[in-house]
């Protein structure tokens, strides 16, 4: 064992460890938010994924240098790697925008309105919410058997094996589940309608009020199925590709929905810093064009 006595005070002093350390790792996440780019939490998580990353390609090399693992299995699987990789970039990018008319109305002197907009729509709304409480759901059972040493518990941890059918099986129909959820908790058709009417815009075709909602919903409902089979199929391939093809090492979809989300938005951040920074050099200039005619 690696504790010879796992008394009572090595728990708590376990836990006063791993909560003053979480504590810290939050602050320094709040620090890189507030002095950096990009969320420092979020920066954080992504580091510890990236960097398990090289010691997973040295171990795999080491296979192949001692023959357990094939050279053209490795580099297939790398390519197969890129792909999912590829098209998680895409499906994470991808939106469906609804165009959006707002009419004209005179505020004084001034005619105000009349342009023309779009409300996108993600198709993953829900973002990597569903894959994280649906594979917290399914490792409720083990964690409640190691710490409570019940027969029951112990079966059901063992009946939940990731590479079962079952357990995959049950882990689909849970990410869709938190996906309708979660998507449903945070975007409001009915609030959105509202305050597009409230502005005096209007979807072309669709009346103001209750038809919008209506017509909102309806299309939520369905990009909402593709973000949850794309979740799904996401989180259950590398679970088919490690238990099912031997792998050397191990990647998870949850980990793969952080990194891609995570690189989107520090890029997204990126370019909007320097285009700010390209508008406030603009400004200055016309500014002393200004002084100069002056």
């Amino acid at each position: 064992p690696i504790v010879a006595e796992p008394g009572m005070t090595f728990r708590l002093l376990t836990a006063i460890t791993l909560t003053a350390g979480t504590l810290f790792l939050v602050w320094l996440g709040e620090q890189m938010t507030e002095h950096g780019i990009g969320n420092g939490i979020s920066m954080i998580i992504f580091a510890g994924i990236v960097a398990g990353i090289f010691p997973a390609i040295a171990r795999s090399l080491k296979f192949i240098q001692t023959g357990e693992f094939s050279l053209f299995a490795f580099l297939l699987i790398m390519m197969l790697l890129f792909g999912i990789l590829a098209f998680t970039c895409f499906m994470e990018l991808a939106q469906r925008r609804i165009p959006i008319n707002y009419a004209r109305r005179q505020v004084g002197r001034q005619i105000i309105g009349g342009q023309a907009s779009y409300l996108p729509l993600k198709v993953n709304t829900s973002g990597v919410i569903p894959p994280i409480f649906a594979s917290s759901v399914l490792m409720f059972p083990a964690t409640i058997a190691n710490f409570v040493p019940i027969s029951f518990f112990e079966s059901l941890a063992k009946f939940f094996n990731p590479s079962s059918l079952i357990y995959n099986a049950i882990f689909v129909v849970l990410i869709i589940f938190f996906a309708y959820f979660y998507t449903a908790v945070i975007f409001n058709p009915k609030e959105v309608a509202e305050n597009l009417r409230k502005w005096g815009g209007f979807i072309p075709g669709i009346r103001p009020g209750r038809q919008t909602e209506e017509f909102l919903e309806k299309v939520l409902t369905r990009i909402t199925a593709i973000g949850a089979l794309y979740l799904a199929l996401i989180c259950i391939l590398p679970n088919f590709l490690v238990y099912n093809l031997a792998l050397p090492f191990y990647f998870g979809g949850t980990s793969l929905l952080i990194v891609v989300g995570v690189a989107l938005d520090l890029v997204g951040q990126i370019e909007a810093h320097l285009l700010s920074r390209q508008y406030e050099a603009f400004i200055k200039h016309a500014k002393l064009k200004t002084q100069i005619r002056r």
